[in-house]
């Protein structure tokens, strides 16, 4: 069983950064696969990024080469770095575990998910 807790979320300008963590409790976090939703009012759950346990990322198309997803399995974390956000980027953005250490774009593959982050870019 795993416990996520996102941080780092806040309000930014256009064109700025943020870096979101994702730490997780439980003693196998080197074997799961973490990804990262967001979903802004109105709209559905939306797939953003994930890395698997061999630490290969896959980066949603919304945001190809602008955000990178890592992690650092010493201290239980996963990151996702945002940069040139947009208003568009405007969303609660979720952390999630697969117990497979699968990273999918598929939100039904996570088992686990943290309470969210907001996160609100103003132009």
């Amino acid at each position: 069983q795993a416990q996520l807790v996102e941080s780092g979320g806040g309000l930014v300008l256009t064109g700025g950064s943020l870096r979101l963590s994702c730490l997780a409790s439980g003693p196998n976090f080197r074997d799961y696969g973490m990804g990262w939703f967001r979903q802004a009012p109105g709209k559905e759950r939306e797939f953003v990024a994930a890395i698997n346990w061999l630490h290969n990322g896959f980066i949603g198309d919304s945001v190809l080469g602008r955000f990178t997803i890592s992690r650092d399995n010493a201290k239980n974390t996963v990151y996702l770095q945002m940069n040139t956000l947009k208003p568009d980027d405007t969303a609660v953005y979720y952390c999630a575990a697969n117990m497979e250490g699968r990273g999918s774009m598929i939100y039904s593959d996570y088992e686990y998910w943290g309470q969210g982050t907001q996160v609100t870019v103003s132009s």
